[in-house]
């Protein structure tokens, strides 16, 4: 089972992998600004045909609504704009940092498997996604560790036994041992069928 990191531990770094987060926020401020061109030229195409009087400089002026309306409208948009990217921005990049830091938990824990060692676990943040992946990534690690230990407890039987038949001179004492070996060497095979290589 994943175990969430010790108390009070945080992550300083909120770029855990920048190349991903940096897509990620990307991604989102990209909406945030379709958004806003969509908004003002959905508003300007809506108010084209209706007509709006206004006084400009102690003038009355008569002009489409929508060209009344497209400066005040790209302003406003304009400063919403920045103010929800920049909101977006931070929000995504705290939301990408909980699901880059497990990433990099993972990617961290495919090296040491490559390198033999199945002493380590996936270790998350309470707050972190992936946990129900991590559950079943250490139960896995679990699973081949148990076997790993079962083959090499059988090959150390098979060592003891091979070194104790040189010690026996009687016939009946080789062919008992002989059937221990047997046997232990079926536990080795069957433990080693584990793996799928």
């Amino acid at each position: 089972m994943s175990q969430p990191s010790p108390k009070g531990y945080r992550r300083r770094n909120y770029y855990i992998d920048k190349e991903f987060q940096t897509k990620f926020v990307m991604r989102f401020c990209s909406l945030v600004a379709g958004g806003a061109v969509l908004t003002i030229l959905a508003l300007y195409l809506l108010t084209r045909l209706s007509t709006t009087v206004s006084i400009v400089k102690s003038r009355v002026v008569v002009m489409t609504t929508a060209d009344f309306l497209l400066p005040l409208l790209v302003q406003t948009v304009f400063i919403v704009t920045i103010a929800v990217g920049i909101t977006t921005a931070v929000f995504t990049l705290i939301v990408s940092h909980k699901i880059a830091g497990p990433l990099y938990r993972f990617k961290q824990s495919f090296k040491e498997l490559a390198r033999g060692n199945f002493s380590n676990q996936v270790r998350l943040r309470k707050d972190d996604q992936l946990h129900e992946v991590a559950t079943e990534f250490n139960q896995m690690i679990n699973a081949v560790r148990t076997q790993v230990q079962a083959a090499s407890v059988s090959a150390q039987a098979i060592k003891n036994g091979f070194e104790d038949i040189g010690e026996f001179n009687i016939e009946d004492q080789k062919r008992h041992k002989y059937s221990e070996i047997k046997l232990q060497i079926q536990e080795l095979e069957k433990a080693l069928r584990f793996f799928n290589t």
